[in-house]
């Protein structure tokens, strides 16, 4: 097959986007990829292309799935929201109020909405390093997290907690939902829009559509780190006694995966409706998209905005362009990025296997998509 060649369908007025996503394929800054975007509830974008394993050539088909990386992080935040949703859990409640264990070593006031707006202050498992062993057991994790001191005083900064969100909001989840973090996504959001391709653990059944990953090579890495608002953030990553090191390497992260057509579905579900289902209210969609903490982040050392488990437009990490306001996302490592646009009723969705050479994401394939997508709709 031809390495470039992009298969799928675009409606009208997309075709720019397809343009840049044959581009990307092109000069070798994709090896395989998939791209989705939803508009009112229809999907108007459906691409793919590449090579899902560019070692045996097998090609990137429409179902493949890929590793998410931290973009898994806002399927644990869906599935907590959806609760908050339903009314079983409250946004302003001490999160001990669910998880009692948690309310030691001064955290019995953090509530829901603080946690979910990374300003915990409990972004570093460093004084328990987890095994995968604890991975797959889930509670020595949450109890490590449960007898955690904060970092800073909760709800006063905004650090990014990277490797222990998906389990802090994810024992809100269980405790509340009475299964786990992934049944609970799997059950009352994968299922009722359709059996969405978009997991927290991976079943077997579903491996041999994943895609081979593909490691950024050293000269791509090197010109992501010279990004000169990256500059704290590397420096910090280099010295071992900083809060940004043990809470990136000193700890440990647990990846999902999804197909781009699942993900910008997903999406357009938490923005709008999509085939009768809205899994969140105008009203609670407007609380996720108002920014809790904006400015230097206390981990990452760049500009972060955060909302109510999302992103938000601001600093390199987010790739949208910041004028366009109300959209909110999250991107990962491998390249993946996912976004809502509520007031154009947008969903996007792109699920790479070439890994960004930047440590959340957000690189330049990226950005040329998101940019092609608002040309002439700003």
């Amino acid at each position: 097959m031809d390495a470039t060649e992009v298969n799928g369908t675009v409606a009208n007025g997309f075709e720019v986007v397809r343009d840049v996503f044959r581009r990307n394929l092109a000069l070798g800054a994709d090896v395989g990829a998939g791209l989705a975007i939803y508009q009112n509830g229809e999907p108007v974008v459906d691409l793919w292309g590449g090579y899902a394993d560019p070692d045996t050539h097998r090609p990137w088909e429409r179902d493949t799935i890929a590793a998410l990386a931290s973009t898994t992080k806002t399927f644990a935040a869906g599935a907590l929201l959806l609760l908050i949703e339903r009314g079983q859990v409250d946004l302003d409640a001490p999160v001990a109020c669910y998880w009692p264990e948690f309310a030691q070593n001064g955290k019995g006031e953090i509530t829901v909405r603080v946690l979910l707006s990374h300003r915990a202050g409990l972004p570093s498992m460093e004084a328990r390093p987890v095994t995968w062993e604890d991975l797959r057991e889930w509670t020595p994790v949450t109890d490590t997290l449960a007898d955690a001191a904060p970092e800073w005083p909760p709800g006063t900064a905004h650090g990014y907690h990277g490797v222990t969100f998906g389990h802090l909001t994810g024992e809100i989840v269980r405790r509340v939902s009475g299964t786990s973090l992934s049944e609970c996504f799997a059950r009352h959001i994968a299922a009722p829009l359709g059996g969405l391709d978009c997991y927290i653990r991976v079943p077997d059944a579903e491996l041999p559509r994943m895609a081979t990953m593909v490691v950024p090579d050293a000269e791509q890495i090197m010109l992501g780190m010279e990004v000169p608002e990256l500059a704290d953030m590397v420096e910090a990553l280099n010295d071992p006694t900083t809060l940004t090191y043990r809470a990136m390497f000193g700890s440990v992260s647990m990846d999902g995966v999804a197909s781009a057509p699942s993900l910008a579905r997903y999406y357009a579900a938490l923005a709008g409706e999509v085939d009768g289902v809205r899994l969140l209210s105008p009203q609670l969609v407007d609380q996720v998209r108002r920014s809790y903490g904006d400015g230097i982040d206390e981990i990452l050392r760049v500009r972060t905005s955060w909302g109510l488990g999302f992103a938000l437009p601001g600093g390199p990490m987010w790739p949208a362009p910041e004028q366009v306001t109300g959209l909110f996302g999250h991107s990962g490592a491998s390249g993946s990025f996912a976004f809502a646009d509520p007031q154009r009723d947008l969903a996007f969705a792109y699920v790479p296997n070439r890994g960004s050479e930047l440590l959340e994401g957000g690189d330049f394939r990226v950005r040329g998509l998101i940019e092609a997508l608002y040309e002439g709709r700003l």
